[in-house]
Parts: C-alpha cells; structure tokens; sequence
C-alpha cells in the first residue's frame, strides 16, 4: 500500500510538471544577488543619549522618531536595557517566550484546503532544507523578536544566483541605527551612498517586522517607547535615592567644644569630624564632647524612592508582561490562583507575537524562497513555533484515551506521538505491544 502510494506521488509530481512545462507561469520578482547593506564604522558608534536625560530631551528624541529620524530612539532604547536590570529582565523575558521554542516550516496543504498537495509539500521542502543549511537564522529570529520593544526590524536576504535560480544563502540583520522612515512612513535603510534619506526597501530582500503596526506610525507602539517615561522617572528616583543614602545613610557626627574655643580649634575639630567619617578614626581632647546620631530608617511606610521604584517597575512589568505576580511577589498579597492567571495571560501575549512572527517570516522570507523557484501560483508554506508539551502527560493521555474510545474524535497520530513526546516507529523498528 505505501509502494503505491509513493508511485501515486510520484505520478502526480511528473504530471504536475508536464502541466507547468506547457502553461506560462508568472515569476516573481527576482531580487539582485549578493549583499546590498553593507557593514559601515558608523555602526559601532553610540550617542548615549540616557546619560543626562531629561523630559524635554526625551520628548525631543521621540517626535525625531514620528519625523522619521529613528537613530537617537534607536540609541535610546538600547541603552536603556542595559542600565535599568528590570527592563531588561521583563523585556528578556517577553522575547525568550518566543525565541526559546523550536520552529518549523509546515506544508500549506496541512494548513488550507483547496492547494496542490504534491506541489505545496515539495515547495515546504525546499523552503525548509533551504533555512536549515543557514547557521546564523536563529540569530536573524532574535534580532527580529527585538521589534517588540522598538516595533520594527529589518533583516536583508542575500541570494545567490545559478543555474538553478536564486537561492537564499544568508540572511543579515540591518542595525537598527540605519533605519530611517520616509514622508510616507515608509522604512527605508541608511547607507554609504545615502546617508541621510536612505534607500528604499526592494521587494523580495528585505525582512520587516512591524508586529503593533495596525494603525499609526511605525516608530510607535514598541513597548520601549512605552517604558520610557517610567525609566525616565526611575532614573531620577534612583539617583534621589543614591545621595539619599549616601547624605542619610551614615551616621550623624557632632562635637561640643568649650565657649573658649578659638577660631583655629574650631576649624581644626570640624577637620577631625570630617576625617571621622571617611577613615572612621580620630582623636579628640578630653574636652570635646562626641556624639553620633544614627538616622531613622524609614519607618512604617518605607523610604519614598523606593516606593517610586517599586510602583515603576510594576508599571514596567504591566506593560510588557499584562502582569506582575510572575516577576516580582515581593510584599505581595496574591495568591497562587492569581498568579496562575497572571501566566494565562502572559502565554496569551506570546501566542500573539507568535502568530506575529510568522505572518513575518511567511511574508518575507517563505514567499519569496517558493516564488521564485516554483512560480507565483505556488502555495506558500508556514512559519510556526512549536508549543512544548504539557508538563502532565499522564492527564494528556487520559484526555487522548477518552477522546478516541469513548467520544471517537479522530485525534492524528502524529500529533499526538508529538505532545507525547514518542517517536514514531520506522517500518522495521520493533514496538511495544500493547
């Protein structure tokens, strides 16, 4: 039965290509090979612009970005990540739920009804032996999940072309400092020739991903820009608090001296009490009369910055997360019930970026692999993330067995030899029998 089923493929593969050997087929565009971006110097440089930021100076930064002028956001939202440890780790965190699940290419034939089966499979094959030979892809879908924070990101495909047309040979991240937006709001790329308005993005080599560009410009949305008024006041909070602590934190030094006291042992007591505090030693006349006063530590209510940071955070979290009770239970009063529904509603945020990505990844990379090998009448295969199985298999399996004994849904074995994490047999493999 399966010799006659792989003679029945290969029949309808051979007819398929007679048919398509006599009827025109419409090409896609076919993009120039080899590398457009090229790595400038430049790249390397940063403004720093979070060192001294100010309302205005972020305010300023922002509306360059609504102009088109992403380079000082772009700066900023880099370096904010790297000095504020909550951003990054709930930013971190938001992305690693996508960038941690292995992913897959899947045949439109499983996804739609109404495709060539035969030419849909081969096209999936193509496109997914064609990802596997590149090394750096993982990287180019870690890059891309960085539109999250900053709602865009652009990777350049590099083809080659031979006798058996273009093939994808690598794809490269752009720098996000390179990017640039036209009057129409339309991206374009910063390079050697065009500095300053860039050029515009060719069809069929280039990747964007703009995940929250349903409405509205493309330089808003990214939840960086929404976290940057919360850093902005934690940056100041955090710096109050500092020299808080440095004034407040140390102990209070006072020295009576007697009314006789010249002016010159007054200033040589005050040099004593300052060399006290630095080298935590110094000698005194019998006369003078020591005193240290530790200060007050809060009391009920706990210090005010601290408090601002705390609420900041939670902001922080909210933003990028919907929740709080997953990264931070500290005073908390929640109970394990709310946090549960707390993680619901962070793994419905990544099922939303998932379907994100790979309306992406489908669009701009899948399309154009099976295009322009196989023609525009082609249909395109899926990018998808692979959810991990349920930690509770033994319940897994109970649903499976009530569901094919008793209610006789029709579950796939390949899907459920998947969530259960078994191997399917090979035709001379001995199984166990049951």
């Amino acid at each position: 039965m399966a010799a006659i089923e792989t003679g029945r493929t290969a029949g309808m593969s051979i007819t398929r290509r007679i048919i398509n050997a006599v009827r025109p087929t419409r090409s896609a565009t076919a993009p120039e090979p080899g590398r457009l971006i090229t790595k400038r110097r430049e790249d390397t440089w940063r403004d720093y612009p979070a060192d001294g930021l100010t309302p205005s100076r972020l305010g300023q930064i922002l509306r360059a970005a609504d102009d088109g002028a992403l380079d000082a956001a772009m700066q900023l939202y880099e370096q904010m990540e790297e000095k504020d440890a909550h951003l990054f780790s709930v930013a971190h965190t938001r992305r690693l739920a996508l960038t941690g699940l292995d992913w897959e290419v899947v045949s439109a034939a499983e996804m739609s009804d109404g495709v060539d089966r035969s030419l849909a499979d081969e096209a999936a094959d193509s496109c997914r032996r064609q990802l596997a030979r590149l090394d750096a892809f993982d990287e180019v879908l870690q890059h891309l999940a960085l539109a999250v924070g900053r709602n865009i990101a652009v990777a350049e495909l590099v083809w080659d072309a031979g006798a058996g047309g273009h093939r994808l040979a690598e794809i490269v991240p752009v720098d996000f400092t390179r990017l640039a937006f036209d009057e129409l709001d339309r991206p374009r790329v910063l390079t050697q020739e065009q500095p300053y308005d860039g050029i515009a993005l060719v069809p069929n080599k280039f990747v964007v991903h703009t995940p929250f560009s349903c409405a509205g410009h493309a330089s808003r949305g990214g939840l960086l820009r929404v976290s940057a008024l919360a850093f902005l006041g934690k940056h100041y909070a955090l710096r109050d608090w500092l020299v808080f602590a440095e004034v407040y934190g140390m102990p209070i030094r006072l020295a009576r001296y007697e009314p006789s006291a010249s002016a010159e042992e007054k200033r040589e007591l005050l040099g004593m009490l300052q060399q006290l505090g630095s080298d935590a030693a110094g000698i005194f006349s019998k006369a003078v009369e020591l005193e240290l006063i530790e200060p007050k530590h809060g009391g009920q209510g706990g210090s005010p910055y601290e408090k601002l940071c705390g609420f900041l955070n939670h902001e922080m979290s909210k933003a990028w997360l919907g929740q709080t009770l997953t990264t931070d239970t500290t005073g908390a009063a929640g109970t394990l019930t709310a946090s549960q529904v707390h993680d619901r509603v962070r793994r419905d945020l990544r099922e939303d970026d998932i379907r994100k990505e790979g309306r992406t990844i489908r669009r701009d990379v899948l399309r154009p692999m099976a295009q322009l090998k196989y023609g525009m009448d082609v249909p395109v295969p899926y990018f998808r993330r692979k959810l991990e199985r349920p930690r509770d298999l033994r319940e897994l399996a109970d649903v499976l067995a009530v569901a094919a004994n008793e209610l006789g849904i029709q579950v796939p074995r390949k899907w459920a030899h998947q969530m259960l994490g078994i191997p399917e047999p090979s035709e001379a493999e001995e199984v166990l029998k049951g």
